[in-house]
């Protein structure tokens, strides 16, 4: 059976800011971030099974991305965890609710970094990710692939 990749774009705001960086990203800015996740896989050849003739269900990776990726992120301020960043995150949550703090630059790079690692752990069996793009703005966008980082598990 032909080794298929399925795609599903995902959408959600998002602001951050980059710590120690030098240049106007240091301040804190928001983008309308697009997720596209690609699997790959074989579809399933039992007629018997709900699922023939897929790789997977879209609604399973709908569920899967919006559970690990888009509740966590979209309307969230990202920040990277810094004794100053921890001060501001309690300063900030007097008020606002969702401020997410992660231990890596928000970077898009370093974001498609956790995105894979969280997205690869939930796939069903005989399914890998194959890709991520996120774009951060209409012209600007950070890929990854699973080809080149062999450390995130595969089927």
């Amino acid at each position: 059976m032909a080794t298929i990749r399925l795609t599903k774009e995902f959408s959600f705001e998002a602001a951050h800011a980059l710590d120690g960086y030098d240049g106007p990203c240091r301040e804190i800015h928001g983008h309308s971030y697009r997720l596209f996740v690609t699997v790959k896989g074989t579809p399933v050849e039992d007629p018997a099974d709900p699922k023939y003739g897929m790789v997977m269900d879209f609604g399973v990776l709908k569920r899967i991305v919006n559970e690990e990726i888009v509740a966590r992120f979209d309307h969230a301020l990202v920040l990277r965890a810094t004794p100053q960043s921890t001060e501001l995150c309690k300063a900030l949550c007097v008020r606002f609710q969702n401020i997410v703090s992660v231990d890596y630059q928000p970077t898009c790079e370093n974001m498609l970094d956790d995105f894979a690692r969280r997205i690869a752990a939930r796939l069903p069996e005989g399914v890998a990710l194959h890709s991520l793009r996120l774009h951060e703005t209409a012209t600007s966008y950070a890929e990854w692939f699973a080809e080149d980082n062999p450390r995130i598990s595969h089927p």
